[in-house]
């Protein structure tokens, strides 16, 4: 979506019943904010001078942050032979010292990829740690996965011996057209297949496909020694469908089994939040609050911690890439995004995990 597109639907919100109005108010705005006059001259409008001048500011940010960033991922020491050990790293926000540590470099060499500073690449790490340190990855484990689209964590499972059903919203689901055009549903099994993994045959010996709606999980979907969400439940509507995703995600587990899900926290605790949104931030209280309900119930959440660093990459708050306009060519010369924190909608948010033991 572009942000003109954004913008007439927020439009379409406010003023409801309008629509001459609507279309009249949206064609002055763009008016306003357009480069260039009707005679292509310089537009000198004030709000044409602002809108511009922050656009270019934003661009000047993220240059600087990337370039750190890859500057900083080029100095890292080889990572060498790397082996896996216990952590314990508790339910936690994304951090650079985590990027830094010895267990992401052992996870992205699992996954034979690059150490990089991305929130992305933490996600899975912090996965696939909380999975070693329960010892569930090994031979004859089961795993399912929730709104999995392609990531690599199923072929890696596969790969290690577990047999895992990977789920995804339903094609035919209006929603799944959000994450379809981004290249992050699944439509079907092979979509989570990543050869350099583990070949096609294993994984389809050890791997099926279940459309499925985080918010309704079938009742059959039952007994998984494991089970794993990466920034998915923040989409699914609201902040209270989000958490009762979580509860609701420990009745597909054994008893003794393990849930980690990764998703996002807005990094203000006290202000105001977005909520009933496609994409909802929850706070440091939301947690607090399912974390005393779950052991309340006789489930074991694993230490709350929401330490969200102090190096620079932890202070350098990234922007929506820019998908149009007279800046898309050099915003794409800046290379592949690296950061750990992003601002959503003005809020500053970063990826946190919670990792959740079954009562049993």
């Amino acid at each position: 979506m572009t942000w003109r597109d954004h913008l007439r639907r927020r439009w379409n919100r406010l003023i409801l019943g309008r629509p001459t109005y609507d279309f009249v108010t949206y064609q002055r705005l763009e008016q306003l904010r357009a480069l260039v006059n009707e005679r292509s001259h310089p537009n000198l409008n004030e709000l044409s001078i602002l809108s511009h001048r922050i656009d270019i500011l934003s661009l000047n940010v993220k240059a600087l942050g990337y370039r750190l960033a890859q500057d900083l991922a080029a100095a890292l020491p080889p990572p060498g032979e790397t082996a896996a050990r216990r952590v314990g790293l508790g339910s936690k926000p994304s951090t650079q010292a985590d990027i830094e540590s010895d267990w992401v470099a052992h996870w992205c060499g699992e996954l034979k990829v690059p150490v990089l500073y991305h929130r992305k690449l933490w996600e899975l790490a912090y996965i696939l740690q909380n999975l070693h340190d329960a010892g569930l990855l090994r031979e004859g484990t089961r795993g399912l996965g929730f709104g999995v689209g392609t990531e690599p964590l199923a072929s890696y499972f596969a790969k290690r011996g577990a047999r895992v059903t990977v789920t995804d919203l339903d094609a035919d689901d209006g929603r799944s057209g959000d994450w379809s055009g981004t290249g992050q549903h699944a439509s079907g099994l092979l979509a989570a297949h990543h050869p350099r993994l583990v070949a096609r045959k294993r994984f389809l010996e050890r791997v099926d496909f279940r459309a499925v709606d985080m918010n309704a999980i079938p009742a059959d979907l039952a007994g998984y020694d494991f089970c794993w969400s990466t920034c998915a439940l923040e989409h699914l509507g609201s902040i209270e469908q989000g958490l009762a995703f979580i509860e609701n995600s420990l009745r597909t587990l054994r008893p003794g089994g393990t849930a980690v899900h990764t998703t996002e926290l807005n990094l203000n605790s006290d202000g105001p939040t977005i909520d009933n949104w496609p994409t909802v931030l929850f706070q440091r209280r939301h947690f607090e609050g399912l974390a005393a309900r779950l052991e309340a119930a006789g489930h074991r959440v694993a230490p709350l911690d929401f330490d969200v660093g102090d190096q620079p990459l932890d202070r350098f708050v990234d922007i929506p890439p820019y998908g149009d306009g007279t800046l898309a060519a050099l915003s794409d010369r800046l290379g592949d995004p690296a950061a750990i924190k992003v601002a959503i909608d003005g809020f500053v948010s970063t990826c946190f995990g919670i990792a959740v033991t079954k009562a049993g």
